[in-house]
């Protein structure tokens, strides 16, 4: 009888909700995606004053002679500039470099024309906010590109990390002053410098003419291959190492007096040279001087030249 019991109410509370039961609906309004970003490719640009161009992060095969150049690109108001050289760096064109063309965008896609190199149409990419990556369909190649303000961008850092490619910037370097002090020995009768692109961090060139001697008319005594090395805890002071073909290596710690002159302090002998840059180079044909290179590129170049 218990059971019966228990049953029945059971039936009839189940009936009660059933009968109590209705749908509800909650109309919620339909959520819109806005396809068009917050701000333009041209904003995105110009919101940076400097791009510094990382090749160390940057990928693919080939290259393109002036981005490949730059240390940095700037787009303002349609205009490209470029630092392509470290002379002068932070104080030419106010920091922005020199006019190099100009650009225009559309959606994602950025066109510059440059000067010498011609139009090429980049996919820009945004990283994160103050990176992008622009790239380049045709070669398959990917530049990632930081972005900067002029008043927080280290341009001394930019120079002394790449010391080698300011060697380049002069046709020759020639000899204004040797210290009193020292052990005589065969680099005193070096007059001229030359650093040109090529292995390690390039080839060099050596001359005995004397002083004042057009640099058309240079004699090149000897070539060989030379290599900026860090010096530990010393920011400013570089290794610089001339291997001459055949004739062994000539070490120097590398001190940069100012953007035309360089001073070297020869290790073995204890004296002391200084040279002043002569025909200066500013770097905008895709001829003038050394397309930069990552890091991995330089050591693998270091790498095939130590198996010779």
């Amino acid at each position: 009888m218990k059971t019966l019991h228990t049953f029945l109410a059971a039936a009839l509370l189940a009936l009660t909700l059933t009968s109590c039961y209705s749908e509800v609906i909650i109309e919620e309004d339909p959520i819109v995606v806005d396809p068009t970003p917050a701000i333009t490719l041209g904003e995105l640009l110009s919101s940076y004053e400097l791009w510094y161009v990382d090749v160390n992060r940057s990928s693919g095969s080939g290259y393109i002679p002036f981005v490949q150049k730059a240390f940095t690109l700037s787009f303002q108001g349609g205009t490209v500039f470029a630092n392509n050289n470290l002379v002068g760096i932070g104080d030419q064109g106010y920091g922005y470099g020199i006019d190099v063309g100009f650009y225009d965008t559309f959606d994602f896609v950025l066109d510059i024309s440059h000067d010498i190199d011609g139009v090429h149409s980049f996919d820009v990419v945004q990283v994160n906010n103050h990176e992008i990556d622009l790239y380049y369909p045709p070669q398959n190649l990917r530049y990632r590109l930081v972005g900067y303000q002029r008043t927080t961008f280290d341009y001394d850092a930019l120079f002394y990390d790449n010391i080698h490619y300011f060697l380049q910037e002069y046709t020759a370097w020639e000899k204004s002053y040797t210290s009193a002090t020292g052990e005589v020995n065969e680099f005193d009768y070096e007059q001229f410098l030359q650093f040109l692109p090529g292995g390690g961090d390039g080839n060099f060139r050596s001359s005995q003419d004397p002083n004042g001697t057009p640099i058309n008319d240079l004699y090149w005594d000897y070539t060989g291959i030379y290599n900026v090395d860090p010096v530990p805890g010393d920011f400013y002071t570089k290794y610089l190492t001339l291997d001459y073909d055949y004739l062994g290596n000539e070490f120097f710690e590398l001190n940069v007096i100012n953007d035309s002159t360089i001073e070297l302090f020869h290790e073995s002998s204890g004296t002391v040279y200084r040279f002043r840059g002569k025909g200066y180079i500013p770097f905008k044909s895709p001829k003038e001087g050394k397309l930069r290179l990552s890091t991995e590129a330089i050591e693998k170049e270091m790498i095939k030249i130590s198996t010779f």
